[in-house]
């Protein structure tokens, strides 16, 4: 059987087996070397990605560094500050405490003050009460009095008695005594002057007016005296006692005479009162020359 010449023989076949078996070996070495390439690329490219990564850590660390330090400080300014208040707090929980003392003294003080002045308003009032206690007993006194003194004026009213003078005029209420001339001048009516005068050629002052004693009967109850009043003597002789002897003044006029009342006589004086009225001007009195 003849074989046709384009077919390999069985030795060609082998021979060509034999030759390419390192070209797969060549492959594969490109297959390995191109796989180490790649592992290669990619770890340099891991590396440089660390590495970029590292920067960045490294950079953020900075920043962290930073903002560490910013907080570090604001955490001092903020332990200073707080420091500072405590401080602050302290003092004022000091003047707080002392504020509290004060006001629980000022409080002590103003509760002392109202019980001393709820005790002085006690005293005041329970004087107060004894004080209107003891003026109402003494206006219940003084009107007691009063009433007395009317009846006793009502009294000696009745008891002094008028007469007619030696001018002919009615006299006012006279005294017959020291005791009726207090009752005629509580009354007020008019103006009394009492008198004891001496017998004597001189003249002695006796309220507006002077007299002059110039006789005295005691046993009969009689005398006789000079008047000295408006640049004039007006001489009443042997007047009797209890007897009005009346003159009148220009002060005066003629409404109402001035009244003379002898109550009492002794061996060598008188004594009574010169009663004038009230709305009289005194009457000027001259110095009367003494008689030789």
């Amino acid at each position: 059987m003849s074989t046709s010449p384009n077919v390999p023989s069985a030795e060609e076949s082998h021979h060509y087996e034999a030759a390419g078996t390192p070209r797969w070996i060549s492959l594969l070495f490109v297959v390995l070397f191109l796989g180490l390439a790649a592992v290669a690329v990619v770890g340099h490219l891991a590396n440089t990605k660390v590495a970029q990564d590292l920067a960045k850590a490294q950079d953020q660390s900075k920043i962290l560094a930073a903002q560490l330090d910013q907080a570090n400080s604001r955490l001092a300014d903020i332990k200073g500050h707080m420091e500072v208040t405590e401080q602050k707090l302290g003092m004022t929980q000091t003047e707080l405490a002392e504020a509290k003392s004060r006001a629980e003294s000022i409080r002590k003080e103003q509760k002392a003050s109202d019980q001393r002045l709820t005790s002085q308003l006690g005293q005041v009032k329970q004087e107060s009460e004894e004080k209107i206690g003891a003026v109402a007993t003494e206006v219940g006194g003084a009107k007691k009095d009063i009433e007395a003194t009317r009846t006793d004026l009502e009294a000696t009213k009745s008891k002094l008695e008028r007469a007619l003078g030696d001018m002919g005029v009615m006299s006012g209420l006279i005294a017959r005594n020291r005791d009726d001339l207090e009752d005629l001048k509580r009354r007020g009516d008019r103006n009394y002057f009492e008198f004891t005068i001496q017998k004597s050629k001189n003249a002695e002052r006796v309220g507006p007016v002077q007299i002059s004693l110039q006789k005295v009967d005691s046993k009969k109850g009689r005398y006789t005296m000079t008047v000295f009043a408006d640049d004039k003597s007006i001489e009443k002789k042997d007047r009797t006692v209890g007897e009005p002897v009346q003159f009148y003044t220009k002060g005066a006029g003629r409404t109402m005479p001035y009244e003379i009342v002898v109550f009492e006589v002794g061996k060598n004086s008188a004594s009574g009162y010169l009663a004038t009225p009230k709305e009289a001007a005194p009457a000027a009195a001259p110095a009367p020359k003494p008689a030789s």
